[in-house]
């Protein structure tokens, strides 16, 4: 049974920052796209960041580009988000995915979803 699990979220002042942590269990993440996508109250779901198979290109939304970085950790079976001088416009539920069919923009194209983990930036 494929399952993700986020965690690090928290509580943090505007000009923090925080790393969110994505471990994997059921199966191993090196052979396949992983992406983070966000959740505010009374909006959509949507794209933050999404990092291939080989690590090698990621993707990001222009809100956190040069704030945010994505990485991987094979040996772990874990991905991470490192956000850099958090916004209070960041605050939301953060969520890791993985897709079966590489990195991609679209909710849609990702397979299976963690439970999320809240981010909160004060002002």
């Amino acid at each position: 049974q494929v399952q993700l699990v986020e965690s690090g979220g928290g509580l943090v002042q505007a000009g923090g920052s925080l790393r969110l942590s994505c471990a994997a269990s059921g199966l191993t993440i090196r052979s396949y796209a992983m992406g983070w996508f966000r959740q505010a109250p009374g909006k959509e779901r949507e794209f933050v960041t999404t990092i291939t198979w080989s690590g090698t290109v990621t993707y990001y939304a222009d809100s956190v580009k040069g704030r945010f970085t994505t990485s991987r950790d094979g040996a772990e079976n874990t991905v991470y988000l490192q956000m850099n001088s958090l916004k209070p416009e960041d605050t939301a539920v953060y969520y890791c995915a993985i897709s079966f069919t590489g990195a991609s923009r679209n909710w849609r194209s990702y397979d299976y979803w963690g439970q999320g983990t809240q981010v909160t930036v004060s002002s």
